[in-house]
């Protein structure tokens, strides 16, 4: 049905060699090679470039209702297929900062195309990292249109401080907080607003 600021300083990159030493005493190649993987934390949980969207969603603490919006939606199918996806991931804490109700809203069966639209809206059929992200800014003036999966369009910028925002079409602006999330099938920026369609 349906088929983007920099990560400041490297305190959020962190290469996970946790079990390492054990994963080579029990003879699990895989496991060692996946605790290896250079990740990024996110929502408490390193995020595995080896993993799908949905697989590192699922373990990050500060996406629980993007994940069950997502659930909701029926798109767990969507993002975990080969993509390449480029999502703008709002945090609980964006989703909190909607009109009370909004989300409880969304989520009821009768509202599933309209949550589907809203979500989609946070999604690109891209893999662009920060690097390139910013120079498309850069190469358009300063505004960059983002056009998503759900038909609309984000405008990419780069505030006073350098990271990157994204404005939808009602005004509303998000900020980059972490960013170049790698994931299978993609990569995953973490906002801190909801972006909304008209």
């Amino acid at each position: 049905m349906y088929s983007l600021t920099k990560v400041i300083g490297t305190s959020l990159v962190a290469v996970s060699l946790m079990g390492c030493a054990a994963n080579a005493e029990n003879g699990s190649p895989k496991m060692a090679a996946a605790s290896s993987e250079q990740t990024v934390m996110v929502g408490g949980a390193p995020m595995y470039p080896s993993k799908n969207i949905i697989e590192n969603a699922v373990n990050s603490k500060d996406h629980e209702t993007l994940v069950a919006a997502v659930k909701a939606a029926g798109l767990v199918e969507t993002l975990q297929g080969d993509g390449p996806f480029m999502v703008f991931a709002p945090t609980d804490e964006a989703f909190a900062k909607l009109p009370a109700g909004t989300v409880e809203n969304l989520l009821k069966p009768e509202n599933k195309m309209q949550l589907q639209k809203v979500l989609t809206y946070h999604v690109v059929q891209a893999n662009a990292l920060s690097d390139a992200i910013n120079k498309m800014i850069a190469d358009d003036g300063g505004k960059h249109p983002v056009p998503t999966v759900s038909g609309g369009k984000l405008l990419a910028e780069n505030d006073s401080r350098g990271n990157i925002t994204l404005t939808d079409e009602n005004g509303r602006i998000a900020t980059v907080t972490i960013a170049d999330v790698r994931q299978s099938n993609g990569v995953i920026h973490v906002i801190d607003t909801v972006l909304l369609p008209k």
